[in-house]
């Protein structure tokens, strides 16, 4: 894994590309905070399978990725 400031300069060199370049950047993470912060398009995949696509903020409101993230009550 990767401290914070190894993170931050992934990001900051992902985001340069992107603008250098213009270019499509698929980037494959587990750190939902980094995702969020840089992407303007996400695809949530739940064991294989996907769950959600769009914006950060329709993934973040999505409830089947609330659900996979955070688990659901059986009650």
């Amino acid at each position: 894994g990767m401290n914070v400031e190894e993170k931050e300069d992934m990001c900051r060199f992902i985001l340069d590309v992107n603008d250098e370049f213009g270019t499509t950047i698929v980037l494959i993470e587990h750190d939902m905070g980094v995702v969020m912060d840089i992407s303007s398009h996400v695809v949530v995949l739940d064991y294989g399978q996907k769950i959600a696509d769009g914006t950060p903020d329709e993934v973040r409101a999505n409830q089947d990725v609330i659900d996979a993230y955070l688990g659901v009550s059986h009650d």
